[in-house]
């Protein structure tokens, strides 16, 4: 593969919470290339939106890129410290999609001029200028009649208007990278898909390389090229998506897939994973998932496990890859979707 835009290694992301530390990323490493569409998936809590918050300087008063580094463009976002440095970034290379149009948009200001200082701010433009762009983006992620919604408010839009004015915003700089943080989380089903196809349509168009954050496994499904599993603020496995999907190692990728309601048989309880996610004001020994874990070996108790090569694309943290460990099947639910995987590749 080429090499990656950005390259996030090692990251330690920590909170400062009523006097006591919350490590919510434990050296998290990732890399993304040009063009690519990378869904990062998990419980909530797991910390798929702090960890992508870091790549834009976006985390809370209280927290704190503790180590690691993150490399954009030769320069490494880690070591970012005042808000004039995040603006060479932020914005204007890489930016993001909120999940709550609603609270993303001001509701004090028209939706025109939200879009237009955006513009002003990274690009220049000035006046009826600025104007003239911000209404020629309204158009271009599907608003009717842009010249007339430009002077709206946000309680003025449905749900997914105001969602694709959100992405407006997003793209009005042509940035690198869209983060797109649970973009269709409150919105029905068709409306969903309207805008899945439309970033799709504005990747195609802009070359931009998009991260979903989503828990929606059948919208991962869809739009992904890569996926990264994360678990109590480490990514456990990542993989093309047919490989997570139909080839997963981790116990936790096991559990989580077998939890989709349409791979449930009738007349069979829908799988559920077993207890709770681990207390990240403690220091975690070993697997952070060996409680709830069914397959886990006892060095599991002991040692994080490093991530283990199943292809050039495909890597997973588990001791189960080891050499030395005990062969273990899959769930039946895993093994018939790779049956079936194996079967459609054959018959292609």
């Amino acid at each position: 593969m080429d090499a990656p835009i950005l390259s996030a290694r090692d990251v330690v992301v920590k909170f400062s919470l009523r006097g006591q530390i919350l490590t919510a990323i434990r050296g998290a490493s990732l890399d993304l290339y040009e063009g690519e569409t990378l869904a990062i998936v998990g419980e909530s809590g797991s910390g798929k939106s702090v960890f992508t918050k870091t790549f834009i300087g976006m985390l809370d008063a209280n927290g704190w890129v503790d180590s690691g580094s993150i490399m954009f463009e030769g320069k490494d976002l880690a070591k970012f410290k005042t808000e004039r440095e995040w603006l060479t970034i932020r914005g204007k290379k890489i930016a993001m999609v909120f999940q709550d149009p609603m609270t993303a948009l001001n509701p004090l200001r028209t939706v025109g001029m939200q879009i237009q200082e955006v513009l002003e701010l990274h690009q220049g433009l000035k006046g009826e200028q600025a104007k003239k762009r911000a209404i020629e983006i309204l158009d271009e992620v599907g608003i009717s009649d842009p010249a007339m919604r430009y002077s709206q408010y946000p309680h003025e839009f449905s749900g997914g208007m105001r969602q694709r004015v959100v992405i407006a915003i997003a793209i009005a700089c042509n940035p690198r990278i869209l983060i797109c943080d649970e973009p269709t989380t409150a919105l029905d089903v068709t409306i969903q898909a309207q805008i899945l196809e439309l970033i799709r349509r504005l990747q195609k168009r802009l070359g931009l390389t998009i991260v979903y954050i989503t828990h929606d496994l059948g919208v991962v499904a869809n739009v992904a090229d890569r996926v990264a599993v994360m678990y109590a603020g480490d990514i456990i496995e990542y993989g093309t998506v047919e490989e997570i999907f139909y080839d997963p190692r981790h116990p936790y990728t096991w559990a989580l897939l077998s939890s989709l309601p349409q791979l449930g048989r009738k007349g069979s309880p829908l799988y559920s994973i077993k207890g709770t996610p681990p207390n990240l004001f403690t220091e975690i020994k070993g697997d952070a998932y060996a409680p709830r874990n069914p397959y886990a070996l006892k060095i599991d108790f002991v040692k994080r496990p490093p991530f283990f090569k199943v292809t050039p694309t495909h890597y997973a943290k588990t001791w189960l890859l080891d050499p030395r460990a005990p062969k273990v099947e899959p769930p039946e639910i895993i093994q018939a979707m790779r049956a079936k995987y194996r079967v459609s590749e054959r018959d292609a």
